[in-house]
């Protein structure tokens, strides 16, 4: 919990989590940001309150939670002290295309995850987080 504590209403970051989300896919998804901007404006990103504050632990199954957990542990020493945020994006990017092809306003998005909650593929959003990281390290590396 400790670790944790900021993330609770005094801490703030999870103001910093939610600017740093909309600077990414910003980055990283122009068109996913345009649908969330143009769409009833929820590039607020409370949708991923959930995320941050548990860590995924309600979005997957038992068994992957202590995974992911130790991946989010293990990022900040050797990719990056946010990986939470490319986790995030990931579940996002997961599932891109139904988002867009469904035009999800906010209220579509956050029905859609809650009734996705552990039935994710956990391996495969991991690499992505990982791929993601990368692709944002080329983008800093070449400007």
């Amino acid at each position: 919990m400790e670790r944790m504590i900021e993330n609770f209403p005094s801490g703030g970051a999870m103001d910093m989590h939610f600017a740093n989300m909309r600077s990414l896919i910003q980055i990283l998804d122009s068109e996913m940001y345009d649908l969330m901007d143009s769409n009833g404006d929820y590039t607020h990103f409370y949708f991923c309150y959930r995320w941050f504050l548990l860590d995924f632990k309600r979005e997957l199954v038992y068994d992957d939670v202590f995974a992911t957990w130790e991946v989010i542990w293990a990022a900040k020493h050797i990719a990056s002290g946010h990986f939470v945020l490319f986790l995030a994006l990931a579940l996002l990017e997961t599932y891109r295309d139904i988002i867009l092809s469904n035009s999800m306003d906010f209220t579509d998005v956050i029905k859609f995850f809650n009734e996705m909650a552990e039935r994710h593929n956990a391996q495969s959003i991991l690499q992505l987080s990982r791929s993601l990281v990368l692709q944002l390290q080329t983008i800093i590396e070449n400007k």
